[in-house]
């Protein structure tokens, strides 16, 4: 079957978190929680929340595990009591901002172009944030946006790929999925018969065959340079 349609994900692969989703601001978020958290101390702190991090066993969209998660991190970097948690809920309500997030650069010239190409184009995260209202500050030319909040289960669930392939009236096989996952975004769309790419901007899976540095490297992968 032919290309009829790319999805993608959106945290690390079209857009990053900026600075107040950084070091700096959770110091500043702490300040106003009265903690004193170490900015020097966020790397070693997110590592070792990450190897805590668990997923709901259904892959239901479950916004207390990155509550906890961020606690850990707040913890991680100087951060005591029940203020702690205050902290974290401030830090993850600010996810939902979208002046928060920067688009990568190649983000809205590769979009365009995959436009002028044919195939339609969606939005696929494992986010909190009104992904609709995110495209539209952002500019980003989609036809279709589903969260995991809003659907109710998480990447790799196929729902969540199957709701947005619904929405677009693609089959599986005439898709593909672009994100930064291994097991969210390229095994969870695989998985479904999809095609999948994993961009991997920071060079963390070099064993990986056929992964992308950026997405400028994503037309000519689809074969439509």
């Amino acid at each position: 079957m032919g290309l009829r349609a790319v999805l993608f994900d959106v945290d690390f692969t079209l857009a990053k978190p900026g600075p107040e989703l950084g070091p700096e601001g959770y110091r500043r978020r702490g300040e106003r929680c009265g903690l004193e958290l170490d900015p020097a101390r966020y790397e070693e702190a997110r590592a070792a929340a990450l190897v805590d991090l668990k997923r709901h066993p259904n892959l239901e969209h479950d916004e207390e595990i990155w509550i906890a998660f961020t606690e850990r991190i707040v913890r991680g970097m100087g951060g005591k009591g029940d203020r702690a948690r205050e902290c974290a809920v401030a830090i993850e309500q600010a996810w939902e901002e979208h002046g928060n997030f920067d688009l990568y650069e190649d983000a809205v010239p590769v979009l365009e172009a995959l436009r002028r190409a044919g195939p339609k184009l969606g939005l696929v995260s494992n986010g909190v944030r009104d992904l609709d209202a995110f495209v539209v500050h952002h500019a980003l030319g989609v036809d279709v946006a589903v969260c995991s909040r809003a659907h109710g289960r998480i990447k790799p669930h196929e729902t969540i790929f199957r709701a947005a392939l619904e929405r677009l009236e693609v089959e599986p096989a005439e898709a593909a999925m672009v994100g930064d996952s291994i097991a969210d975004d390229v095994e969870g769309a695989q998985a479904l018969g999809m095609r999948a790419f994993l961009v991997d901007r920071e060079d963390r899976y070099p064993e990986v065959e056929g992964r992308l540095p950026d997405l400028f490297a994503l037309p000519g992968a689809l074969g439509l340079d």
